[in-house]
């Protein structure tokens, strides 16, 4: 996918998010169990100052804390029912990160010293959607040309591998496609291009984590845009930083973040499961604005 959007110079951004998923069922579902991962966070780069959230049928919603300490909004039907509908809305002030640029020269041994408080474990190994094999680590060093020397350098070295030979293609893969699969047939989307970095990262020892949210690319209209993913890497005594492989480009004030996990299936926007017979159609609306 081209790189369509100029940098910005500006300091912040107030933008809304107006995210609908609605679930059709051929037949009835009995039950079904919802979770949602629609809130964004609150940190030093973005302050949720607004959210509410709808569900039709209605229903009780508890909220809870994943493994990651992102917020989960849970709730069950417990009635028949022929639709489903969960909208959000939120407002956001995202902030230009004041840390300044990512450090040159952290190598691997940085990640062991002593001082790191960070436990970034579960970031460096494999994971449902980012398997390891030697494929993956091969291609890696082929692209690094030897060892990881900078952290950053390196890891955006492999980010840019991934956008400069995969080919954008929303028809292509599927929300189950593996940082394996999309490596074979180079072709997907933002998931795809998040996983697959991530991969070439983790064989090498450089800390990765996946990365949920939404993307702010200048529309106006009523157009329906989408969800968006990228990755974030841990640099010691200066924390995670973002990458988009999709966009070629660090994530900076138009990006919006919901939540971070090992990979996709820890951090589904919308994820749940239901009893019953039927079949679902799903339909997702996704509008993205700035506040003047």
């Amino acid at each position: 996918m081209p790189n369509l959007y100029s940098e910005t110079t500006a300091t912040g951004m107030h933008l809304t998010v107006r995210h609908l998923t609605r679930y059709v069922y051929n037949g009835q579902a009995l039950e079904s169990f919802n979770d949602l991962r629609l809130k964004p966070v609150s940190d030093p780069l973005q302050r949720c100052a607004a959210y509410s959230l709808r569900v039709q049928p209605e229903a009780p919603i508890k909220t809870h804390y994943d493994f990651y300490q992102n917020r989960v909004d849970h709730f069950e039907l417990h009635v028949p029912h022929d639709s489903l509908e969960i909208e959000s809305f939120v407002e956001v002030a995202t902030r230009l990160d004041t840390r300044g640029t990512a450090p040159i020269g952290l190598s691997l041994p940085a990640l062991d010293d002593r001082s790191v408080e960070e436990n970034y474990f579960d970031f460096v190994v494999e994971s449902k959607f980012v398997p390891q094999n030697v494929a993956i680590w091969r291609e890696a060093v082929d692209v690094l040309g030897g060892p990881v020397t900078d952290l950053w350098a390196d890891a955006v070295k492999l980010g840019r591998h991934v956008f400069q030979t995969f080919t954008y293609d929303p028809d292509w893969t599927h929300v189950h496609t593996d940082a394996l699969t999309a490596i074979k047939d180079r072709r997907g989307v933002c998931q795809d291009y998040a996983h697959v970095m991530i991969a070439f990262c983790r064989s090498q020892g450089i800390p990765a984590r996946y990365v949920s949210g939404y993307f702010y690319n200048g529309k106006t209209g009523d157009e329906n845009e989408a969800s968006h993913a990228w990755m974030e890497v841990f640099l010691p005594h200066y924390g995670w930083k973002a990458w988009d492989p999709t966009h070629d480009r660090e994530a900076d004030i138009r990006y919006i973040k919901l939540a971070n996990g090992r990979d996709y299936g820890d951090i589904r926007p919308v994820s749940g499961r239901f009893k019953g017979k039927s079949t679902q159609r799903m339909e997702v609306i996704v509008q993205i604005r700035k506040v003047s």
